[in-house]
Formats: structure tokens, sequence, C-alpha cells
């Protein structure tokens, strides 16, 4: 099962041109993760509440997950492929590149 993934810097730039709306981003970070630095456009859901939440995400939208680096995120685009989710795309780098591009040093 391949999974989907987009280059950070055209996650900012489709964020920066409003390009995503019909889209969900998905921060599967911690929560004190969150608070040092996120995405106003991102819904938090940790990785460990993933399975427990899965009513929450839409299977009708394209769902672009991000996480710290993105190791995490890719993980949790494999257990929503297996669980049926299919419009799931991985954010490479994960937040650390996101911010990076935005002029955030994040770590």
């Amino acid at each position: 099962m391949e999974i989907a993934s987009i280059h950070p810097q055209k996650f900012v730039e489709a964020l920066d041109q409003k390009t995503l709306k019909d889209s969900v981003i998905i921060d599967v970070r911690e929560p004190h993760e969150w608070d040092y630095y996120h995405l106003d456009e991102a819904k938090l859901i940790p990785m460990g509440q993933i399975p427990h939440r899965l009513g929450e995400l839409p299977e009708d939208q394209d769902i672009y997950l991000v996480c710290a680096h993105g190791v995490r995120s890719y993980r949790v685009a494999e257990y929503l492929q297996e669980n049926g989710i299919d419009r799931v795309i991985n954010v490479d780098g994960g937040m650390a590149a996101v911010g990076m591009l935005r002029g955030f040093q994040y770590d």
C-alpha cells in the first residue's frame, strides 16, 4: 500500500494560497509539542488517540497528516489506510520542515 506524501514546500504554498480548504489537517503530535508550535489550520489528535477517534475523520476529504518530522504521521497514514480511510497524505519532514520554511526554529 502506497502512502501519498507532499513536500513541505508544496504544503506550505498550498496553506498560504488557501487551496486546502476542502481538506483536513491532523497533527498527531503530543499536546506539549502542539503548544510549542502548531498550524492554526490543524486539528490535534495525538497518535495514541487515533484508534479511538476514527469517527472524527472524514472519508470524503483529503486528510493531511503532520507530526514533528514525518515519522509518526507516516505510521498513522498506514494505520488509517489499513482501516479503510484512503485519502491520507503525509507531510514530509513534519512541523520541523514547515517551521523552517516559515522562519521558525523548531528544534
